[in-house]
């Protein structure tokens, strides 16, 4: 479904062509490359329910050591105003939308498009395409007064869409009202009880207007995907590529293991914590992997995962005295 944006002209002298509100499947794929897995069939990369799962338990410093290793530098957005349900953890697959202040000839031109096209209100022409493991991300340009595109009603149909919560740079009305919800983790910038009603009734400021779907759009300081793995804990959200999303899993659940083994040897008294936070000798790598076996099934680690560890370091270890 196409929503097409009429020709503008920046104040340089340049003319923007017009162009789809909604991304092109093709044009989706061209600017995510590094994707080589599953898409959904706009075109979204699909990162695995196996790998969204397992996400959840990664920690904001062991995402942020992958990605900023691979040269993501501005991955991490902070500064929220309001959570809600702070003390849970949002996970999904991104979903994203762009609003911009509303202007009347603008406005005007994609509505009646999207009216053509059967459409409401400009703030559901999104939400009526999420699916479930979906996180909502929208740039709401920090719209307050007279900006809301969310409220219960509208909150409502997320969740029960996607079974998630949203990350929101703007304000929402109805909060108290979303809160009872129960997993629907947010993080969003303020709250007011105003609401957009561009184009008519009280509200004739036209303060909002969508003009992206599926398109890189901007929460914070950081550029965002569709298909992004979206990762929201400790007050901050992580918006983790596609293509890095297994790499940090996987480190993560190392790091797991590797700390709860080091921790409990030093309790053990059997190495000294000098041992344990250096790089570790061959005799305690060797005592890691022996570790793992004898523990295989009783690890906070998946069973698979823990033997593909094992499967790696053996590897490896062989690998090294092979030379």
């Amino acid at each position: 479904m196409k929503f097409l944006l009429p020709a503008i002209i920046i104040a340089f002298g340049f003319q923007v062509k017009a162009q789809n509100v909604q991304i092109s499947k093709e044009e989706l794929i061209t600017l995510t490359p590094e994707w080589k897995g599953e898409r959904f069939p706009d075109g979204r990369p699909r990162v695995s329910d196996d790998i969204i799962k397992r996400m959840k338990l990664v920690t904001v410093e062991e995402a942020w050591a992958i990605i900023n290793g691979a040269g993501y530098r501005y991955q991490i957005a902070d500064g929220w105003g309001q959570i809600i349900n702070p003390d849970s953890v949002l996970v999904g697959r991104a979903f994203t939308t762009t609003f911009m202040p509303g202007r009347p000839d603008v406005w005007k031109a994609i509505d009646s498009i999207g009216k053509k096209e059967g459409r409401l209100s400009q703030n559901v022409w999104a939400v009526e395409q999420l699916q479930k493991g979906d996180v909502y991300v929208a740039d709401q340009f920090g719209a307050k007064k007279n900006g809301p595109t969310i409220g219960d009603r509208v909150g409502t149909a997320i969740y029960t869409k996607t079974g998630n919560g949203i990350v929101y740079d703007g304000a929402l009305r109805d909060v108290e009202g979303m809160k009872e919800f129960g997993s629907f983790t947010s993080f969003f910038s303020s709250y007011d009880p105003s609401f957009h009603n561009p184009g008519g009734g009280q509200n004739r400021d036209l303060t909002t207007m969508i003009v992206g779907i599926n398109r890189p759009t901007r929460i914070r300081t950081v550029t965002v995907m569709p298909g992004d793995v979206v990762l929201g804990k400790m007050g901050v959200v992580v918006f983790i590529p596609p293509h890095l999303a297994e790499r940090v899993v996987k480190s993560s659940e190392l790091v797991r293991l590797e700390d709860m083994f080091g921790i409990l040897r030093i309790r053990e008294g059997k190495y000294t914590a000098g041992q344990i936070d250096a790089r570790w000798a061959d005799n305690i790598q060797k005592d890691f992997t022996q570790w793992l076996k004898d523990n295989v099934k009783k690890l906070p680690v998946g069973e698979e995962q823990v033997k593909e560890i094992i499967k790696d370091r053996e590897s490896r270890t062989q690998q090294t005295n092979s030379f």
